[in-house]
């Protein structure tokens, strides 16, 4: 018997679709990066991009549990200096709802040039609209 590899022709990629109003931020990530890794599908082959496509929205709705929002730090740094900011995720999601689940998610990717294509294939929203009608998303169910 001989071990499967998936190859590029192969992959059939769907479009998923996810509402983050009131899931754990932690729990969306893993959930999502599953999909973008292609975990999910039964041709799953570790070194090949398999995953599909997910559009996550209502970003602004997600929620983190216990005291994260105000003991949870976002860092990042200008490269000078005394250049680096530290700010609450209160503020981060505030601010940036769209990026703090980019980067969630993206924290749970492969980093290196396989994880950097997955990454490409999310789709992050603030409110309930998106711009992806024509490629007849599924609804996927939360599993948390």
């Amino acid at each position: 018997m001989k071990t499967f590899m998936a190859k590029k022709g192969e992959i059939k990629r769907e479009w998923y679709i996810i509402d983050a109003a009131d899931k754990p931020l932690g729990r969306l990530a893993a959930q999502v990066a599953k999909i973008l890794k292609g975990k999910h599908k039964p041709i799953y082959t570790p070194h090949v991009d398999t995953g599909d496509h997910v559009i996550v929205v209502n970003a602004e709705k997600v929620i983190l549990t216990g005291k994260k929002l105000d003991k949870k730090i976002y860092f990042r740094h200008s490269m000078y200096p005394g250049g680096l900011k530290a700010e609450t995720y209160r503020s981060f999601l505030k601010r940036a709802p769209e990026k703090a689940v980019y980067k969630a998610i993206w924290g749970m990717l492969p980093h290196n040039s396989l994880g950097r294509k997955m990454i490409k294939k999310l789709r992050v929203y603030r409110g309930p609209e998106h711009p992806h009608q024509a490629q007849q998303p599924k609804e996927l169910p939360f599993e948390g």
